[in-house]
């Protein structure tokens, strides 16, 4: 499953302080976790990239996973295998560090949620969701798994095989990606800006929301089947706005659509071992 909204408002996270994201995303997670276990009785484990921010999770967020009684825990994608810091932290007899042991607390969980993973890390979730979580629930925790997906392919990153065969089995279960745009035109004010979010509530609609005036988004179009691709959505917002002034068709209307108007990832289904991304 897939979960993502802005963990920060009006901060983007790749855009804003890392640090700043990154630790409301786990507070976020935690208080998450808690909810979930409180309502259906399920343990939940919180899953960072690797060993080191998870110490530096462990540290921060100590009281708030104490309160939790054991509901809610913490570990990373690499736990359960030998990691330098942690060979290193033996040697010196400091043992694991952390508090108690991640991979004991993953064997009880009952629900995943990972979480501020970059794309050179997701190979890694792949290896715990296979071998680790198995048929247990994993969740992404505003990931921004679209901005990731742009890198698949490119020199040091992993394959655009990731995505066909693992990414695409994560159904977005609650969905928000604000977008903001601007066109030219020839009168005043020259430049339009508009903006707007692809949003979705399982198991409702994907709704293309617009922003108006006065900061409230409504709804512009919906699709009960499948998820808008990034023209789709764009056009759907120009339509809303009444700047879709070029005629279909004409020379102005692919001069300022472009050649492309979706990503690789939305262009790849005959590739994909699932549709649940898309649905």
């Amino acid at each position: 499953m897939e979960v993502e909204f802005p963990a920060v408002s009006n901060v983007d996270g790749y855009k804003g302080a890392s640090d700043l994201y990154i630790d409301a995303n786990i507070q976020l997670a935690i208080a998450a976790g808690k909810q979930l276990s409180e309502v259906t009785g399920k343990r939940v484990h919180l899953l960072l990239p690797d060993e080191v921010e998870y110490k530096r999770a462990v540290d921060m967020f100590k009281a708030a996973l104490d309160t939790a009684e054991g509901t809610v825990t913490m570990g990373h994608f690499r736990e359960g295998r030998q990691s330098l810091l942690g060979a290193f932290s033996s040697l010196l007899g400091g043992g694991g560090g952390g508090g108690s042991d991640p991979a004991a607390a993953a064997q009880k969980a009952d629900i995943f949620i990972a979480l501020n993973a970059s794309t050179v890390e997701l190979s890694d979730l792949e290896t715990y969701v296979n071998e680790t979580a198995n048929e247990r629930p994993v969740v992404t925790w505003n990931m921004e798994l679209d901005t990731l997906r742009s890198d698949l392919g490119l020199l040091g990153f992993p394959p655009k095989d990731l995505q066909h065969r693992f990414l695409c089995t994560f159904k977005p279960v609650f969905y928000i990606r604000q977008r903001d745009y601007s066109k030219s035109v020839a009168v005043a004010p020259f430049i339009i800006n508009y903006s707007g979010a692809l949003f979705r509530e399982y198991p409702g609609p994907w709704q293309v929301m617009l922003r108006q005036d006065n900061g409230v988004y409504a709804c512009v179009a919906e699709d009960a089947i499948r998820r808008y691709n990034l023209g789709e959505f764009k056009e759907e917002l120009m339509q809303a706005m009444g700047l879709n002034t070029e005629g279909e068709g004409s020379t102005m209307a692919f001069l300022r659509r472009g050649y492309k108007t979706s990503t690789w990832w939305e262009d790849d289904v005959d590739k994909e071992q699932s549709s649940a991304w898309r649905s």
